[in-house]
């Protein structure tokens, strides 16, 4: 009887062991990032705390064999300088906590990576996001004028089948559907994403459309020791506004610790919208105290005509904001 349940036991310790073995590696990671800020909205400044983008999430992953792997990613937004939860959207934040910024399970292998669920589009982070080198794309100084319609029309981030390719020679290419999910009215969004990375080049390229309102975009960037220059330029094609240009030239310059980074952003009008033509210009220096952490100041200035209403949502009316802050990444 005792070796029976020996045997029982070293079966069940054997079982566990293996359970274990076939679980997700689970990481925790995420960025809090705020800043103290001297913002002007027309002719009226205040003084403010700025949340840039706070954020956290788990990312897992199960190595099935073979090369194939399971993974997923949830990732939820939160206000640094308040403490409180952000569902986050493009649009904003829209209160509580959520896992609105990323949740999604992906199934990976020599094929390429097939992921469902909830993400950021593709055309975003090869183009606008690719050339944000100060502050990542975050806060007061972000890019003013990228226009995506898979965002803005309606669709956000939701309901994505999505597709990466293995890299082919320093290439890779993203496609995804935006899936309605109505019964009538309202057409499946598409997002598609290319990027070509070899050496000191990095090229990208990425397009959008929901129903009739289509985005492209082009990227550039380019390292010349402690120099990096980069850019890129968008066309939008929208129902209602038009259609419209936008560009933007990048420039960073790394010395030791430090980053100086100077940027500037023209969009021209819109074809249906009468002088809405504006232009954003940013000066940044980053300091970073470490390979996580670094302390930065910026000062941006968006220069609105009068029937653009960029940053201020108030048609004629500029914004300017002055910065300092300090980002850990975790």
């Amino acid at each position: 009887m005792q070796k029976v349940n020996r045997l029982l036991l070293a079966t069940v310790a054997l079982l566990g062991t293996s359970a274990v073995f076939a679980q997700s590696s689970v990481t925790l990671y995420g960025r809090v990032n705020t800043t103290v800020e001297r913002q002007k909205v027309g002719d009226e400044s205040k003084t403010v705390m700025q949340n840039n983008s706070s954020r956290f999430g788990f990312r897992g992953v199960e190595d099935l064999g073979g090369g194939l792997k399971a993974g997923f990613n949830l990732e939820s937004g939160f206000n640094s300088d308040t403490g409180t939860g952000s569902a986050w959207t493009h649009g904003g934040n829209t209160g509580g906590l959520s896992f609105a910024r990323q949740s999604e399970v992906n199934l990976s292998g020599g094929f390429g990576m097939v992921r469902l669920g909830n993400f950021i589009p593709e055309s975003y982070f090869a183009t606008a996001d690719y050339v944000s080198m100060h502050n990542h794309e975050t806060g007061t100084s972000s890019d003013a004028f990228y226009y995506d319609p898979v965002w803005f029309g309606g669709l956000s981030t939701k309901n994505k089948i999505g597709y990466r390719t293995p890299s082919l020679g320093g290439l890779t290419l993203d496609v995804a559907v935006n899936l309605h999910e109505q019964t009538t009215g309202g057409k499946n969004g598409y997002d598609l994403a290319a990027n070509y990375n070899v050496g000191a080049i990095n090229l990208g390229a990425g397009y959008s459309q929901t129903d009739g309102n289509k985005q492209l975009g082009l990227r550039g960037l380019y390292t010349m020791g402690q120099f990096v220059v980069g850019g890129y330029y968008q066309r939008n094609d929208e129902d209602i506004l038009g259609t419209r240009n936008n560009y933007r030239l990048a420039l960073a310059y790394m010395m030791g610790a430090s980053e100086f980074h100077v940027n500037v952003g023209r969009a021209s009008k819109w074809k249906n919208v009468a002088d809405s033509a504006a232009t954003q210009w940013t000066l940044g220096y980053n300091y970073n105290l470490s390979k996580r952490t670094k302390a930065y100041a910026f000062y941006t200035k968006v220069d609105n005509k009068a029937g653009a209403d960029y940053m201020t949502g108030a048609a004629g009316v500029d914004f300017s904001s002055f910065a300092v802050g300090l980002r850990h990444n975790f």
